[in-house]
């Protein structure tokens, strides 16, 4: 409690030389940060324990997206149900929502906003009579709490296979690094890093640990604090050893011929002004949460002296992560590309209303045909590694893109690290690139 009190009079202190924001109500904020303190939702049939799978599934089709409900439809998976649990976030995301969101405004164009210091931009309940809630909805997303304010995955495994044979075809063995620079609450120095010339607000370091063909490929996004600037990305080839800018089209290409885009990563990595958002309801959804230490786990994908084993996967050709799944308040979101020239006509995001992380997406090609589905499983802190306890950061777990035309996935299994000292500023930089490519 003392920590906690602390961390909240730093970051008051650290932002005394501002305007305080109008106050946004204690409704509000309860309303947006514990949406289940007076129960949890229901749906009649459903209980913890329950599998829905062929037999049942139009039982609950209401409660399922319409790729989810497709898998199980047709046998290629079936799901266990988990109880509705609470993930709540660091209390210093929830104090700077409530001294800093009340004055938070849009501009005129997508990707415009009023300047903000850190917390939930719009914490007030979405309105289908707004016709901008769901571009709101997706600022939430971006300055959400989604890995906190940095974070690893070490390692990272991501497995390209064969959705009919169930074949292993490639394994490639990552490190993902994460930082924001700015619209920082919990870990120091808040509520920004400097000195920050560029402005950015979040840097993506990503390198290849194996194997040996694509070994030392890096990957460098640096996002501005204004959504109007075009990302910086930046590629090493371990084979040429040199840095080369990526261009914007290259961002929905398949990322080192799996079946992610870079943009797909974390359910949506792009700026809000590449996107048409619109806001499609509130519902009651079955999502994949859960906590990792109670699922069945892979003893032989990793091994190490924590003792930590990754999710294991199942169903139809191995692209399903064996977890269960909570219903849970959810946010369906279409985005729709700005460029007429993008290789999809929209994704439907289902945005979790407690943590405002993109657990589930379902991608359609510019036919409109249902093409992708992204599964982003995410595990509760407390129940992790020791050291992500008490962060408030759901974490990315296990991840499944299915290419359902072509019968084909990449499944992903994590080591999901909390750690501040794992991600130093000068990590997310063309100079690291180069020195950790030699």
């Amino acid at each position: 409690m003392l920590k906690k009190t602390f961390l909240a009079l730093s970051l008051s202190a650290a932002l005394a030389g501002g305007v305080q924001a109008a106050a946004v109500s204690e409704e509000v904020i309860q309303n947006s940060f514990f949406p289940y303190k007076n129960g949890m939702p229901g749906f009649s049939g459903l209980s913890a324990g329950l599998t829905i799978n062929q037999a049942n599934v139009e039982q609950f089709r209401e409660v399922l997206d319409p790729g989810l409900y497709m898998f199980i439809k047709n046998g290629a998976t079936e799901i266990k149900v988990g109880e509705t649990t609470d993930f709540a976030l660091h209390q210093s995301y929830i104090d700077a929502t409530r001294q800093y969101s009340g004055d938070v405004t849009l501009g005129e164009g997508y990707g415009e906003l009023s300047k903000t210091v850190a917390g939930r931009p719009f914490p007030q309940e979405p309105s289908m009579e707004d016709p901008r809630a769901g571009e709101k909805l997706a600022w939430n997303y971006k300055y959400g709490y989604n890995w906190g304010d940095s974070a690893t995955i070490s390692p990272f495994y991501w497995t390209m296979r064969d959705m009919e044979s169930g074949k292993k075809e490639r394994t490639i063995k990552f490190d993902f690094n994460f930082l924001n620079f700015t619209h920082r609450t919990q870990q120091t120095p808040f509520p920004e890093i400097t000195p920050n010339p560029s402005e950015l607000f979040r840097g993506i370091y990503v390198k290849v640990l194996e194997p040996f063909d694509v070994k030392n490929t890096q990957l460098l996004i640096h996002r501005f604090e204004d959504d109007t600037k075009v990302d910086n990305a930046y590629l090493y080839l371990g084979f040429q050893r040199r840095v080369r800018r990526l261009s914007s089209g290259q961002t929905t290409d398949a990322f080192l011929g799996t079946d992610v885009m870079i943009e797909d990563f974390e359910g949506y990595n792009g700026r809000i002004s590449d996107m048409k958002w619109v806001y499609k309801g509130t519902r009651n959804m079955l999502m994949p949460f859960y906590n990792h230490n109670e699922m069945v786990l892979d003893s032989e994908t990793h091994q190490d002296e924590d003792g930590y084993q990754v999710v294991a996967f199942g169903g139809k050709g191995g692209c399903f992560p064996n977890i269960t799944w909570q219903l849970r308040k959810v946010y369906e979101v279409e985005s729709i590309p700005q460029d007429e020239n993008h290789p999809i006509s929209k994704r439907t995001h289902f945005m979790d209303a407690q943590t405002f992380t993109i657990p589930r997406t379902v991608v359609y090609d510019r036919k409109g045909d249902m093409w992708k589905n992204w599964i982003i499983g995410q595990a509760h802190p407390d129940h992790h590694l020791p050291v992500n306890k008490g962060t408030g950061v759901s974490i990315d777990d296990a991840f499944s893109m299915i290419d359902i035309q072509a019968q084909h996935c990449t499944t992903g299994q994590f080591k999901g690290i909390v750690d501040p000292s794992r991600s130093p500023a000068d990590k997310f930089t063309v100079q690291n690139m180069r020195a950790s490519g030699n």
